[in-house]
């Protein structure tokens, strides 16, 4: 009887668990279990989003009035280190030659903006291109006229009854300007000669005065043998005329826009800001990154010379632009001024252009945002280097 007894009490409990069990798994019957604490379990994670896409560069070309050298040196270093990048362009930079006009490619359509020396800019401007000068980098001339100190030719004036060498193709302006200023016909009271672009003619005796830029011609002639001595020429071995200290001196390399579609197209506008905010930024560095500018240039293809030519160049690039006493790239009334009486006085232009030739609030945005950035725009402190000069320039 205990046995039975307990067998049935066993199956009482059995069907009582399987009833349980069966509630347990009724949907109906199930309360909402409480909430799990905060700190128990941890914060679902985000969404998963695709990073945006960086906005697409706009593409910009620049033609330069040469071949690739360190007077073009803000550009490259500006295209190289991502400058023109930052502000969303893709700058291609368009080497230039001997018969290439700057303002023609660029008034054609050619290229975006162009570098040229003012006058070059100017008298194209004369014939009826709309093109304008939106930042005026270069704060000198670079151009000499130099001589052996033999010749005694120490200025103007010594030119007179001498074989004077020049370039033409636009180069003699300051060379007539300052014969003239010394009451010389340049047709009758020196011999003028057509002048290859080296001091070839000088060295051998060919002219009595070479035309140089400080930048480029002059170191050439520093970096040859002399002859008589079997080593490089010294400075001394030479008279220079600087057309900076005679007065006639014209204004040189700027970036040269469209004008008209400044006037008409904004986004176009927008762009000049920005290339010549870059383009800016790229001098400023090489005026505080000599060494890594002068890479940057030789690097390019071609280069002009080895680069020892091209650390001289730097140098004397940097000392064309530096001190800015206004900010970079801001015209010096003045100076156009004179620019202007040189080329008026010459025949170079048949008047003063009017007020649309050059424009300064494209330089001047560029240099509140550089500014902005911490750059300095001035350069107060800007000294020549001392620079090795080397055999060839090599």
């Amino acid at each position: 009887m205990n046995i039975r007894r307990i067998w049935r009490l066993l199956a009482v409990l059995l069907v009582f668990g399987l009833v349980a069990a069966s509630c347990g798994n009724d949907d109906d019957d199930v309360s909402e279990p409480a909430p799990a604490p905060a700190t128990e379990a941890p914060a679902p994670e985000p969404e998963p989003t695709e990073a945006p896409a960086p906005a697409e560069l706009q593409e910009v070309s620049l033609q330069l009035q040469w071949v690739p050298q360190s007077q073009f040196a803000g550009y490259f270093a500006a295209r190289d280190l991502g400058f023109y990048e930052d502000v969303g362009l893709d700058v291609t930079i368009i080497d230039g030659a001997v018969d290439i006009v700057p303002a023609t490619v660029l008034d054609s359509g050619g290229a975006d903006f162009a570098i040229s020396w003012v006058p070059r800019g100017l008298v194209p401007r004369e014939e009826g291109l709309n093109i304008t000068n939106i930042a005026q980098v270069f704060q000198r001339s670079g151009t000499l006229q130099v001589s052996f100190v033999d010749a005694g030719i120490a200025g103007p004036a010594d030119l007179e009854g001498k074989l004077v060498g020049n370039w033409g193709f636009g180069n003699e302006f300051e060379l007539l300007a300052g014969l003239n200023s010394v009451g010389l016909d340049p047709q009758s009271d020196v011999t003028l000669v057509q002048q290859d672009f080296n001091m070839t003619a000088l060295v051998l005796g060919d002219i009595d005065a070479a035309q140089a830029m400080i930048y480029n011609e002059y170191a050439q002639v520093l970096e040859t043998i002399n002859p008589e001595t079997g080593e490089l020429f010294q400075p001394e071995d030479f008279s220079v005329i600087d057309w900076n200290d005679v007065g006639t001196a014209m204004l040189q390399d700027a970036i040269w826009a469209d004008a008209d579609k400044l006037e008409t197209d904004a986004e176009y506008r927008d762009i000049a800001v920005r290339f010549v905010e870059a383009s800016l930024r790229g001098w400023i560095h090489c005026r505080d990154n000599f060494d890594e500018c002068v890479d940057i240039v030789v690097g390019a293809s071609p280069p002009f010379g080895g680069p020892a030519h091209q650390a001289w160049m730097m140098n004397e690039i940097n000392a064309l632009i530096w001190p800015s006493p206004g900010g970079v790239g801001v015209m010096d009334q003045a100076l156009y001024d004179q620019t202007i009486d040189v080329a008026t006085s010459q025949g170079i232009l048949q008047a003063a252009p009017d007020a649309g030739a050059f424009r300064t609030d494209i330089a001047a945005e560029a240099i509140a945002n550089l500014e902005a950035a911490g750059h300095d725009v001035y350069g107060n402190d800007f000294a020549r280097r001392t620079v090795e000069v080397k055999e060839g320039g090599n």
